[in-house]
């Protein structure tokens, strides 16, 4: 497929999910409470100026998934409490 086709399949799809995450930004704000300290809202942020600003990049969907991710520990089953496999 093209990019055209693409946008034909995706676009209702795509501005659904942009309404949803408006909807929950506007009830966040709407709430009682400060929430503008919390280090999650800073990481949604940080993922809409990723989608935002990198029009021409194509890893948009990688860096906005290790912005959200842990970085790699090599000890995770300890800290965990996994016993590893034998």
């Amino acid at each position: 497929m093209n990019s055209n086709e693409i946008l034909d399949r995706e676009f209702l799809e795509i501005r659904a999910k942009i309404l949803e995450v408006a909807a929950a930004l506007d009830r966040i704000e709407r709430a009682e409470g400060d929430v503008s300290g919390d280090p999650r809202m800073g990481l949604i942020a940080d993922a809409i100026n990723i989608i935002a600003s990198e029009h021409s990049d194509p890893i948009r969907a990688e860096k906005i998934q290790l912005l959200f991710s842990r970085t790699y520990d090599e000890q995770w089953r300890n800290e965990f409490s996994i016993a590893s496999r034998s």
